[in-house]
């Protein structure tokens, strides 16, 4: 947990350059945001990430945390015409701190075909469930779009947009990547998996089971430092 804010800041930043250098993400596309305490930091909007510093990243409070209203933000740069669903998840969901979307190839190859992601391997366990949904189609930037994605995120960690990319959501930002990354994975094994014959999908009962070891498997939550 990074409980000092331009620390989180910096971090953000970090995310992105490391998502577009590795190929999960292209240019300005995606946009990372980040819970720091009632408030939400988010990349801003068509804003190089090479460009970026840290008093750069817009801040914004989370619904019903303060009184300046939803939608308001500080800082020199208007945040990601995505803030919405980042927003509204953080909301809903206390659970996350923070969240990662891309455009990242195979996942959002599904998003276009629609395409749900079944359980063709076991780490669809470490999105919550048996399957990654794909939430219905609006227009980027809108409450319909955010309110999509808040469906196709009930009781998951990891979600496609239809026609659109993908979002992947953990409780730092660490995790949130990790998490974008496997699914950009089980993205590519499904869709290569359909090119010979399809997949075999486990039941319900293996993905149950395999769940139950994801409390020590993977990249793990860090704890705060005053954790015992």
């Amino acid at each position: 947990m990074i409980d000092d804010e331009r620390a989180l800041r910096q971090a953000i930043i970090d995310k992105c350059l490391w998502m577009n250098a590795s190929g999960l993400n292209q240019g300005t596309s995606g946009n990372i945001s980040a819970r720091f305490g009632d408030r939400m930091l988010i990349t801003p909007s068509a804003t190089p990430y090479d460009d970026l510093r840290p008093e750069m990243i817009a801040s914004m409070p989370i619904v019903g945390a303060e009184a300046e209203g939803y939608g308001h933000w500080q800082g020199p740069l208007k945040p990601s015409t995505e803030w919405r669903f980042h927003l509204d998840i953080f909301a809903a969901r206390p659970d996350v701190g923070a969240i990662v979307h891309t455009h990242s190839t195979y996942a959002t190859v599904l998003a276009i075909a629609r395409k749900p992601i079944p359980a063709c391997h076991y780490m669809i366990a470490a999105f919550g469930g048996t399957d990654i949904r794909v939430g219905d189609y609006a227009t980027y930037g809108t409450a319909a779009l955010s309110a999509h994605a808040l469906t196709a995120l009930e009781g998951r960690n990891g979600c496609l947009l239809a026609n659109h990319g993908m979002i992947a959501a953990g409780p730092g930002l660490d995790k949130a990547m990790w998490l974008a990354v496997e699914l950009e994975t089980l993205a590519k094994q499904y869709y290569l998996a359909l090119q010979i014959g399809g997949p075999v999908i486990l039941s319900d009962a293996e993905i149950a089971d395999a769940a139950k070891g994801f409390a020590s498997y993977g990249l793990q939550d860090k704890r705060p430092l005053t954790a015992e």
